[in-house]
């Protein structure tokens, strides 16, 4: 039986990529995408997820959710590597929605209707997580697993010198779900750095025939323009398609369980994963947390996901 998952966003070429491999994947039941803020503005996040459940147009559409603002003003966005629009200019249009229902209140649905059988793949800030486990004591209880994409356990930052993107963009978020009685498991930094796609990449995307590659081919070429502006990089991360392919394929990767925590005062740490790794802890272990992956199979597993042929 198919994997019942939402996927909660916040697109992001690579959140689209993401999004391309769980639409039509034999292994999942997409049952909502709900947009969250981070890489854009709330309501472009939500333009964004409309419209490429509307390009892609998979067989079974799932339940939308509109991301909300933040209870603080976003610190940083994602522009410089995913565009104006976080899906390189694309410029997709999209159809009014006559009424959007809240993300927050997406996922209370999705989660009370399949009590412990829904998994959560949290691909951007933990925004919409921590609201609806605030509303809904209880939910936390009833989520099956929340698989996050996020954090750093030795490495540096990606957007600070000590933090993630994801989790800096709202660290009190990510706290409360860190300290949250759900079943969560992390992709943190330290993993999903070992993958750099090359230009390669473009070679082995689906055919423009198919909807899947028609996408990928628009929006995929300006994140190597940007990567390589902004970083000096002949290739891109893609950290949300590695931590979804952890949500399919849970053996390609090694876990260790840990006792994490988040940062959220700190003037040159906030959004900093903190991890108690002493010989005798203080805190108690609270999540999995991803050690290693088998690179190359992840990498063969995103394009077959993808829908194009792995290079031989």
């Amino acid at each position: 039986m198919p994997k019942k998952v939402i996927l909660d966003v916040d697109p992001g070429i690579d959140d689209a990529m993401a999004l391309c491999m769980a639409l039509f994947h034999p292994e999942l039941d997409v049952v909502a995408v709900t947009a969250v803020g981070g890489n854009s503005s709330p309501d472009q996040a939500t333009r964004n997820v409309q419209a490429l459940i509307e390009q892609l147009d998979p067989p079974r559409w799932p339940r939308i959710g509109a991301a909300s603002p933040p209870d603080h003003r976003l610190p940083v966005d994602g522009r410089h590597l995913h565009g104006e629009d976080g899906l390189g200019g694309a410029g997709f249009q999209v159809a009014e929605l006559y009424s959007r229902h809240p993300s927050e209140k997406v996922i209370s649905d999705a989660v009370r209707s399949s009590p412990n059988s829904v998994t959560i793949v949290a691909l951007g800030p933990l925004t919409n997580i921590a609201r609806v486990f605030q509303r809904d004591p209880e939910l936390s209880s009833l989520v099956g697993q929340i698989i996050i994409c996020g954090g750093a356990i030795t490495g540096p930052g990606n957007i600070t010198p000590t933090a993630e993107f994801n989790i800096y963009c709202d660290p009190e978020a990510a706290r409360a779900v860190f300290r949250s009685p759900s079943t969560k498991t992390l992709i943190p930094l330290d993993v999903t750095n070992r993958i750099i796609m090359s230009f390669d990449l473009l070679n082995q995307l689906p055919d423009e025939s198919t909807k899947v590659g028609k996408l990928l081919h628009k929006i995929v070429p300006p994140a190597f323009r940007a990567y390589r502006q902004s970083f000096g990089l002949e290739g891109i991360h893609v950290h949300d398609s590695i931590a979804l392919i952890a949500a399919i394929r849970p053996e390609l990767f090694t876990f260790e369980d840990m006792a994490a925590d988040v940062e959220t005062m700190g003037e040159l740490t906030s959004g900093m994963t903190v991890f108690d790794r002493r010989p005798i802890r203080a805190w108690r272990h609270n999540m999995e947390v991803a050690v290693k992956m088998d690179e190359a199979e992840v990498v063969a597993e995103i394009l077959r996901s993808l829908g194009g042929k792995p290079a031989e």
